[in-house]
């Protein structure tokens, strides 16, 4: 197991009882500016741990300058799932923070969680109010929608901020560049899918936080501004449409219960097929067709994990059909 670099100071300070953790991969300046901004924090959290996932920049030197840090050096990138699985296995505080290296919170970000969180104890995870940082009117995000042929995004993303923007609500589930979970709820799960490598994990843990009978929450008062996808190329790069198309076969595979599963098979089909020739216009076609063909590869490692995960439910099919998003299309904002 990798030792850490440096352990936090016993200062006696208080802090809460929350472990803010930061996978890091070539953040490059990023990453010190997200520390300085959680050293900004109005409540501190009792640990601060950063994972770098073997990167060649050097970027997470920046942690010698933070006595509240603890930096993990792996030795091979593991992903953004395994690199939080990792960090989580070493937490016991009540409650885990994850924040991406490109996501700047706003001095009271943490505050805020953390009051949502003692507001509603029967909820298992809390979103931010994501902002783009190049542009701080427009939204990166208030939560992730899952839709019912199971194409997921997130709820208001380039959207310009409005009012009901600012109002507290449920949502399927928190994007995790900056989430606060209760971290029992997470660990009884078996954390992130680390099959995934990175996209789409964390709407996978919230379908299975869900499914275990625990609900998420959008809290607007917290505020990030993310710069999103910092280090992988972009939303539109090969990296990013090969794991995330790939992923979304398994989360769907794996999470909906029987009922919705078979009813809406039919749409997920015809979605994927739509999808295919999508990105098979604008030249992306032989990413898409090796992240679907992976995707069908992994099929029987993910239908193990589904009778796992279903015999184990507590939520109903109805439980979740009536959080499944259910649009026709979707919302252009």
């Amino acid at each position: 197991m990798p030792k850490p670099d440096k352990m936090e100071p016993g200062n006696g300070e208080k802090r809460a009882d929350v472990s803010v953790i930061v996978v890091n991969w070539n953040g490059g300046a990023l990453l010190a500016k997200c520390l300085q901004h959680l050293d900004a924090q109005t409540v501190q959290p009792r640990h601060i741990l950063v994972v770098d996932n073997a990167s060649s920049d050097d970027s997470a030197a920046c942690a010698d300058h933070h006595p509240n840090v603890t930096l993990y050096r792996m030795d091979a990138n593991l992903g953004f799932a395994a690199g939080n699985n990792f960090a989580i296995a070493q937490c016991a505080t009540e409650h885990i923070v994850l924040l991406n290296p490109d996501a700047f919170p706003e001095p009271d970000w943490l505050e805020r969680l953390l009051a949502a969180a003692g507001s509603h104890p029967g909820v298992a995870a809390f979103g931010s109010r994501q902002l783009i940082h190049s542009s701080p009117d427009i939204l990166d995000g208030i939560g992730d929608c899952y839709h019912m042929t199971g194409l997921v995004w997130r709820e208001r993303h380039g959207a310009r901020q409005q009012a009901v923007d600012l109002v507290e609500k449920e949502i399927f589930a928190p994007c995790a560049a900056a989430a606060l979970y209760r971290r029992q709820a997470v660990v009884d799960l078996g954390g992130f899918d680390e099959d995934y490598f990175c996209y789409v994990e964390d709407v996978d843990l919230g379908f299975r936080i869900r499914l275990a009978g625990h609900k998420a929450m959008y809290v607007p008062d917290a505020v990030v501004y993310h710069v999103g996808s910092a280090t992988t190329g972009g939303q539109d790069s090969d990296f990013s449409v090969y794991h995330g198309h790939r992923n979304l076969e398994w989360t769907f595979i794996k999470n909906m219960p029987t009922a919705l599963f078979f009813a809406l098979l039919p749409l997920h089909l015809m979605m994927v097929v739509m999808i295919v020739a999508r990105f098979a216009f604008r030249g992306q076609g032989r990413v898409i067709f090796r992240a679907k063909r992976d995707a069908v590869r992994g099929l029987p490692r993910a239908w193990s994990k589904r009778q796992k995960t279903q015999a184990t439910r507590v939520a109903t099919a109805q439980d979740i059909w009536r959080v499944l998003d259910k649009g026709m299309t979707r919302p252009k904002w």
